[in-house]
């Protein structure tokens, strides 16, 4: 094998092309089950704002379009080049994920940070389960932070021990919140004719003594649209490389995209975002959370209807509390081999449930800032790498590739500035993949990229593939 490469880049093995499927058996519906989920759409109106009507702020085709423009930027900027990348390679994002942080760097980042970032899910996972769960034992705080922990710890313990049990009903316990949604749609269509943005606004509940929160421009609504998907989805954008390895050409990383990513966004964000809409045009009464238990149980006449409803959705969310423990105890095993997934699943499952029991996890657009600021930067130099190698993967990189670093710490700075108070950046998440690209592709030129180490035949495309030189606007129509 080459010199120069540590053990686990030689180890590594392109997925065979007789192991891949078409996009709508793995890609599509595998990112339409993120989407999904109860977590995503139950604030896509509130975008996890205070600003009063949210995304709805200037009316229903704004929060729309807003919506697609979204999902789009998702697509194309986050996901497609990773998948690509996985579809021509056939190898998992940290080994391809060498070329842009070094063999050394790699290691760490995206691999290990991937892990990290997936007990914040899983804090935010239980959170929401819980909430959705506490009024069938009576409701109140000690209610729920108690099934918060128990939850956290169980999937925790599935993801280690049980995902194959999780996976084999996962496929179609999606179709659950789809199923609420449709519902909820139905009931409140009637109230979208009398819905009016102003009216909305000035319906936000406010304290006493307390000034009533802005409403939101048509920038302002753009710019909370991109935070709230664009921070969601940041992390399984970069995955697009995982995804990538089963897809068996362009068309299918494409097509999973289209459908199971923009198309997906669009429908669950959007059904929830007319929900809301029509819930306030029947009603008058100020409620963007579409998954909150009383919520539901007003839309459907019945106390009871909402808390089941809310049993159903905390049981559709399961799976994904399962498969974040899994993909971080994956990256674990490989970042860390020496010490036991036990060991390091258990001190992130701690972390998670202190999340969930304080209800930081409860602050989704903190979260979402936090998780764009990561891997906002680390897609914009994915890209900018990809392009400058001809449309293809370059090949590992040795040490800590500078370039990948300095564009990655930078962007990370600019994502999480909103957060920490340091300056007000409107679409933080998609900043920071700017700056993150821009960064990189400086670098680069200026000769701050690592040297490049040869794989040999692992870093050679499978055989069935397409040709490399295939880019996302040429396949676009595909």
């Amino acid at each position: 094998m080459s010199n120069g490469l540590p053990e686990y880049v030689k180890l590594a093995t392109p997925n065979a092309a007789e192991n891949r499927a078409p996009w709508y058996k793995n890609t599509a519906p595998t990112y339409a089950g993120i989407f999904l989920w109860f977590v995503f759409w139950s604030q896509t109106a509130s975008g996890g704002s205070g600003a009063a009507g949210g995304v709805l702020s200037q009316g229903i085709g704004m929060a729309l379009l807003s919506l697609v423009v979204a999902a789009l930027l998702c697509h194309y900027l986050f996901y497609l080049v990773p998948g690509l990348l996985g579809m021509q390679t056939g190898l998992p994002l940290y080994i391809v994920g060498t070329s842009t942080y070094g063999t050394q760097g790699g290691f760490l980042m995206p691999g290990f940070l991937m892990g990290v970032l997936q007990f914040g899910w899983l804090g935010v996972n239980a959170y929401f389960s819980s909430l959705a769960l506490a009024p069938l034992f009576g409701g109140g705080a000690v209610a729920q932070q108690t099934i918060a922990v128990l939850w956290a710890i169980g999937a925790a313990l599935i993801g280690l021990k049980g995902i194959q049990y999780v996976a084999k009903v996962a496929t179609y316990l999606p179709l659950i919140p789809l199923a609420i949604l449709l519902v909820m749609l139905a009931k409140t269509a009637g109230g979208l004719g009398s819905f009016d943005a102003g009216e909305l606004a000035a319906a936000v509940p406010v304290a006493d003594g307390e000034t009533a929160p802005a409403a939101l421009s048509v920038f302002g609504v753009f710019a909370l649209s991109i935070t709230y998907i664009v921070g969601f989805f940041a992390t399984a954008g970069a995955a697009g490389v995982d995804f990538g390895v089963n897809s068996k050409d362009a068309k299918d990383v494409q097509m999973g995209g289209f459908v199971g990513i923009a198309g997906a966004i669009i429908v669950a964000g959007g059904a929830s975002i007319l929900i809301a809409a029509g819930a306030f045009g029947n009603s008058g009464t100020y409620d963007l959370n579409t998954a909150g238990g009383g919520f539901m149980s007003a839309v459907m006449g019945s106390e009871g209807a909402g808390k089941w409803m809310g049993l159903l959705l905390a049981v559709a969310a399961l799976p994904p509390a399962c498969f974040s423990s899994f993909i971080a105890a994956n990256c674990f095993k490989t970042t860390l081999p020496k010490t036991s997934p036990f060991i390091t699943v258990g001190a992130g499952t701690a972390v998670s449930i202190l999340l969930a029991v304080t209800g930081w996890a409860g602050d989704v657009i903190g979260v979402f800032t936090v998780i764009g600021a990561s891997f906002g930067p680390i897609c914009g130099a994915m890209m900018v790498d990809y392009l400058l190698s001809g449309k293809k993967w370059p090949g590992p990189r040795a040490g800590f590739n500078l370039a990948g670093w300095i564009s990655w710490a930078v962007g990370f700075l600019v994502g999480i500035a909103p957060l920490m108070g340091w300056a007000n950046v409107p679409a933080a998440p998609l900043a920071a993949f700017i700056v993150g690209a821009v960064l990189y592709f400086i670098l680069a030129k200026a000769g701050m990229e690592s040297k490049l180490l040869s794989m040999d035949a692992a870093a050679e495309p499978p055989a069935a593939q397409p040709q490399a030189d295939e880019t996302p606007a040429e396949n676009q129509g595909d």
